[in-house]
C-alpha cells in the first residue's frame, strides 16, 4: 500500500498514514478543493486531498496581483446576475457559503479583511500568500491528508467506492470523490484540463472551453512605448462589425502586447464571443468621460487662448499621461514643439476625437492558457445544483471553475469557488 503524510496539529507532529482508503476524495487544492476538503473533514469524514503542484492555492498566490480579491461585498442577487445564465445554478451553493461567511472564516483565525472600491474585499495584509496560509491551517487542524506532487491518471467507479488511479504511482480508493482541478488557464497554476477529460471520460458533457478575464493583443506597434502604463477614471467602446458594447468607467492598464487591466477584463468574455469570425475589431478609449464633446472643445480653445506660446506637448500635461503625449503628437501629424496659437480648428477637434475616442485595433485574445479563468467547462444541466452531485454519475461532485460559468473581475469568481466547495464538501459529507 502506498504512504500518505498526514500532518495533525502542530505542522512538527507528522505520522505516516498506511491507508489509501477514504471516505472523500477531493481532487485539486485550490479554492475550492482546499474549502471542499476542509467542510467534509469538519463534518468527521476521513478526506484526502491531491494535489499536483508542491502545495497548495498556486492560483490563489496570482489573484489580485498578489493581493487576492477573495471576494465582493455586494449581496448575492448581484452575484447572480455577474453570472449571467449559469447565476441561478449558484444561487443555492451561495445561500450555503456567501462574502460575509468567507470573511468569518479567516476572521476566525485572525486574518481581517478590508473593502476596496467596487466591493472589492482584500486580506488587510494585501497578500495572497496570508489566504493560502489560513488554508493550510485548518486542513492541517481537521486531520486532512495532503497528496501533493500527484496526478489523478484515472478515476473509475466501482460497485461501492471510486478508484483512483495515480501518478507517479498507486491506486486511492474513496466512497465520495469532488472534482475541483479549476479550468484551462494558468497552466502554471497546475489547471491544464485534467478535470475535463475525466469528466467527459465518465460521460458528462463540457461545454466548449474560451478564454475569460483575457488580456486581448493589438495592431499598433508603439503599444509596446506605453507598457505598463495604467489608465484610470476612463471608459472604453469596443465595436465589431455592426456590434457595439460599452463598460463603465474604470482602469486600463497597457502591455507589451496590448492592453489588460479590470475594464477589458470584465468585457473580454463578450469581447472574445463577438471577435469570432472576425480578424480584428476596434476599441475606442474615452480618456474623459466626465467631458461632452463639446465641453471639451470649450475647455482647450480656453487653454489654448490664453497659453497661446507654450508648445502643445507641455500643453497636453494637463490633459494626458506623459507617455501618451508622444503618441498624441505622432497620430494629430503635428510638431512636439508646436505652439497652442499655431494649432488650427482641424487639429483641435481632431485632439478632441482622440480625447473621448482613442483608437485601438484588436486583433484577438491572448491564449486560452494565459486567460485568468475559464469560461465553459462541465454542463450546469448535469449537476444537481443543491448539493454540486452529478446527475450522471452518483457520489461525484464538481466545485470551482470546473463547473460552466465564469462572471467578471472584482471577486466574484474566487467567491463561486469556496462556495461551491463549501456545498460540494458538505453534500458529501452527508450523503
Amino acid at each position: 500500500m502506498g504512504l500518505g503524510i498526514r500532518v495533525r496539529g502542530r505542522p512538527d507532529r507528522i505520522r505516516i498514514s498506511m491507508t489509501n482508503e477514504y471516505d472523500i476524495a477531493v481532487i485539486g487544492a485550490g479554492a475550492a478543493g482546499t474549502m471542499a476538503a476542509i467542510r467534509s473533514s469538519q463534518l468527521n469524514k476521513k478526506v484526502v486531498l491531491i494535489e499536483r503542484n508542491d502545495s497548495i492555492g498556486k492560483k490563489i498566490l496570482m489573484t489580485g496581483k498578489g493581493r487576492c480579491n477573495i471576494t465582493n461585498s455586494a449581496p448575492v442577487d448581484t452575484f447572480i446576475e455577474k453570472f449571467g445564465r449559469q447565476g441561478n445554478f449558484l444561487r443555492s451553493a451561495f445561500f450555503a457559503f456567501f462574502n460575509d461567511d468567507l470573511i468569518d472564516f479567516f476572521r476566525s483565525k485572525g486574518l481581517e479583511m478590508k473593502v476596496e472600491r467596487q466591493g472589492r474585499v482584500f486580506p488587510a495584509t494585501d497578500s495572497a500568500r496570508s489566504i493560502t496560509e489560513v488554508l493550510a491551517r485548518y486542513l492541517s487542524e481537521n486531520h486532512v491528508d495532503i497528496r501533493y506532487n500527484t496526478r489523478v491518471s484515472n478515476l473509475k467507479q466501482k460497485k461501492e467506492c471510486f478508484e483512483l488511479g495515480l501518478e507517479p504511482g498507486g491506486i486511492l480508493r474513496a466512497k465520495k470523490v469532488i472534482l475541483a482541478t479549476g479550468g484551462a488557464s494558468y497552466k502554471s497554476t497546475g489547471s491544464t484540463g485534467d478535470g475535463f477529460c475525466i469528466a467527459e471520460g465518465l460521460g458528462h458533457v463540457v461545454v466548449p472551453l474560451k478564454a475569460a478575464l483575457v488580456p486581448l493583443k493589438t495592431m499598433e506597434p508603439w503599444v509596446k512605448d506605453l507598457q505598463g502604463l495604467s489608465l484610470e477614471n476612463v471608459r472604453i467602446l469596443f465595436e465589431c462589425g455592426k456590434k457595439k458594447i460599452t463598460s463603465s468607467v474604470g482602469e486600463l492598464i497597457f502591455t507589451h502586447f496590448g492592453v489588460s487591466g479590470p475594464l477589458v477584463l470584465d468585457m473580454s468574455g463578450d469581447m472574445v464571443a463577438m471577435l469570432e469570425g472576425h480578424k480584428e475589431a476596434r476599441l475606442f478609449i474615452d480618456l474623459k468621460p466626465g467631458l461632452k464633446p463639446e465641453q471639451l472643445e470649450s475647455k482647450l480653445m480656453h487653454k489654448f487662448s490664453i497659453k497661446g506660446t507654450t508648445a502643445i506637448k507641455n500643453l497636453l500635461k494637463d490633459l494626458l499621461p506623459l507617455r501618451l503625449i508622444d503618441v498624441f503628437i505622432r497620430l494629430l501629424d503635428i510638431g512636439p514643439n508646436t505652439r497652442a496659437s499655431q494649432i488650427t480648428q482641424k487639429v483641435r477637434r481632431s485632439l478632441v476625437s482622440l480625447l473621448k475616442a482613442f483608437p485601438l485595433t484588436i486583433t484577438g485574445p491572448l491564449p486560452l492558457e494565459e486567460a485568468m479563468v475559464t469560461a465553459g467547462g462541465v454542463a450546469t444541466r448535469q449537476i444537481d445544483p443543491r448539493t454540486m452531485e452529478s446527475k450522471i454519475v452518483p457520489g461525484l461532485y464538481f466545485a470551482g471553475e470546473i463547473i460552466e460559468g465564469a462572471a467578471s473581475s472584482g471577486g466574484y469568481n474566487l467567491q463561486q469557488a469556496f462556495s461551491t466547495g463549501y456545498l460540494a464538501g458538505e453534500k458529501a459529507a452527508h450523503a
